[in-house]
């Protein structure tokens, strides 16, 4: 089987223990829904990943790359080709006279990095420490909370450019593949650090959202605080989400806020909160936020998503746009 003779390839640098093969996507996902995964593969290093990637070079797979994956939705039919998630666990604090920097590698968990910086006395990240997300998703998304961005705070991150996209290109299953040639996609010279203004952060958007690059590492300029403030602060921060945000499986807000409007505000104005298609549901606690309500289908979600942009812009002439990615086809 092809996919047999793939995964050997990729057992060259990789462990066969972070290789999976038809893995389903449920298990990646704060949504819990989805279907099946080709080829999974669970990275480490820059290394690791740049194998990866030609690998599916040379059998033309598309590449699919996932941090947490709390800001995405992937479709009952699963994804073609090769998942890569980005586990680079790397946290460097470099303590200078009047501020800190903090090196994070990609795969770090916010809530861990948080509770390292609480640990060290730095202050400047408490808004990110209750977003279950990874460094390499908050970057790319300018992640933010309580009127703060990752913006605010990044100084440089260094990524790997692709020479090319890794959209999908086939349709066939994946043993009746014919190996090709492309030329490799990347090399040791792809990988490129960008300053702040470089990353052209927007509201939940930068400069890594077409996919041109893969975030491996961020630089952080964070200040010093007292540890005792810095805890009660992300308490305080935390105890709001509990209080406002749904506990069923959801992807965060899915939809982004308009720039003359809240959206959650009109969701709810529109007659929404609560609606329900299969297991899926506009949530009863904040209408910004479509949930599983533990049988739903990826299907289901997209159904909810498109019903609700339809009424709001029937009702009150707004298009309202999704925050979370969908993946998959």
């Amino acid at each position: 089987m092809k996919i047999i003779e793939i995964c050997n390839e990729l057992t060259k640098v990789i462990s066969p223990t972070r290789i999976y093969m038809n893995e389903n996507m449920k298990k990646y996902t704060t949504f819990r829904v989805g279907g099946n995964a080709d080829i999974l593969i669970k990275v480490k290093d820059v290394k690791e990943l740049m194998h990866s990637i030609k690998v599916a070079d040379k059998y033309y797979l598309p590449v699919t790359i996932i941090g947490n994956g709390s800001n995405i939705l992937v479709k009952d039919s699963g994804i073609s080709g090769i998942v890569i998630k980005i586990e680079f666990d790397k946290i460097e604090i470099d303590k200078q006279e009047e501020y800190a920097i903090v090196t994070v590698g990609a795969g770090v968990k916010l809530m861990k990095l948080a509770q390292d910086l609480l640990n060290s006395g730095i202050s400047g990240f408490e808004f990110a420490s209750g977003i279950p997300g990874t460094i390499g998703g908050a970057v790319k998304m300018n992640a933010g909370a309580y009127g703060k961005e990752m913006k605010d705070i990044i100084v440089s991150t260094k990524c790997l450019e692709l020479k090319k996209d890794n959209k999908p290109v086939r349709k066939n299953n994946i043993d009746d593949i014919e190996i090709t040639e492309p030329g490799s996609n990347i090399d040791e010279n792809n990988i490129v650090e960008l300053s702040n203004k470089e990353q052209q952060f927007r509201y939940r958007n930068s400069v890594f959202s077409n996919k041109k690059y893969i975030v491996l590492e961020t630089k952080l300029k964070l200040s010093y605080g007292n540890k005792d403030e810095i805890k009660a602060k992300m308490e305080e921060f935390n105890k709001q989400r509990k209080e406002k945000q749904p506990d069923l499986p959801s992807a965060g807000s899915t939809f982004k806020r308009g720039e003359d409007f809240i959206t959650a505000k009109l969701i709810d104005e529109c007659g929404l909160k609560g609606y329900t298609i299969g297991g899926a549901q506009v949530s009863e606690k904040h209408a910004g936020f479509i949930v599983n309500t533990g049988n739903a289908t990826a299907q289901d979600i997209t159904d909810l998503i498109d019903y609700v942009k339809k009424v709001v812009y029937e009702k009150t002439g707004k298009k309202i746009e999704l925050e979370v990615e969908i993946l998959g086809g």
